[in-house]
């Protein structure tokens, strides 16, 4: 899932980045409410964290031209404000949860799981298609009762895939989705990690899982 971090501590902004790209997010950050409003017009992510108190914008006046794009991306709101007027004040702004500082990472790695999950219409933090199963919370995925061994960015595709069984996926919103501002790598990306997960999720087993749509891009399915 691709996340947008706006704080403007930047050790905080850092450690933050370091931890959810090691939970296998792909993840841009600024630290200015402007900036974030810049970003946002042009991009799509699957959440989005908002410190409240950040220079030239605060996090409601980002939260409210998000929305005034007609854009649902799940919010959560950092804060050191813990009284419940502006917990109220930012959940009745269209944020979807609020964590106070000083909070844990694994805290915010669950609130973020539950929120992008949901975001899917996917109720469960288990999620199989056939007999291929992804636990979001534990980070594990195996078929058929065996575990698969997946680095982080063959399982962001995969869970990207699963959130989305059935839909067909471009190139384009694959690489949107999993890969963040920086990647710098080749155009062929999403051909060479769907290369990967057909080795990992359908080798020696008949009914193949992850298939091409020729001029579309890719879906995950239950099929021949």
């Amino acid at each position: 899932m691709r996340i947008l971090l706006a704080e403007d501590e930047k050790d905080l902004n850092y450690i933050i980045v370091q931890k959810l790209t090691a939970d296998g997010y792909s993840v841009d950050c600024c630290f200015d409410g402007e900036e974030a409003i810049d970003i946002i017009s042009y991009t799509d992510f699957d959440a989005i964290i908002l410190d409240i108190m950040m220079p030239k914008a605060d996090g409601f006046a980002v939260l409210d031209a998000l929305r005034s794009m007609n854009k649902m991306t799940p919010v959560i709101f950092l804060t050191a404000r813990d009284s419940v007027s502006d917990r109220v004040k930012g959940l009745d702004r269209g944020a979807n949860d609020y964590l106070v500082k000083p909070f844990s990472f694994e805290e915010l790695s669950a609130r973020l799981r539950v929120m992008t999950r949901t975001s899917y219409g996917v109720m469960s933090n288990v999620i199989c298609v056939s007999d291929l199963s992804m636990d979001c919370n534990a980070h594990t995925v195996s078929r058929g009762g065996v575990e698969i061994h997946l680095s982080a960015k063959e399982y962001a595709l995969l869970e990207y895939l699963m959130y989305n069984q059935g839909r067909v996926l471009s190139r384009e919103m694959i690489e949107d989705h999993i890969w963040n501002f920086d990647y710098e790598g080749g155009t062929n990306v999403v051909d060479v990690y769907i290369s990967y997960l057909r080795k990992k999720v359908d080798d020696g087993h008949d009914i193949k899982l992850i298939h091409t749509v020729r001029g579309r891009g890719f879906v995950l399915k239950e099929g021949v």
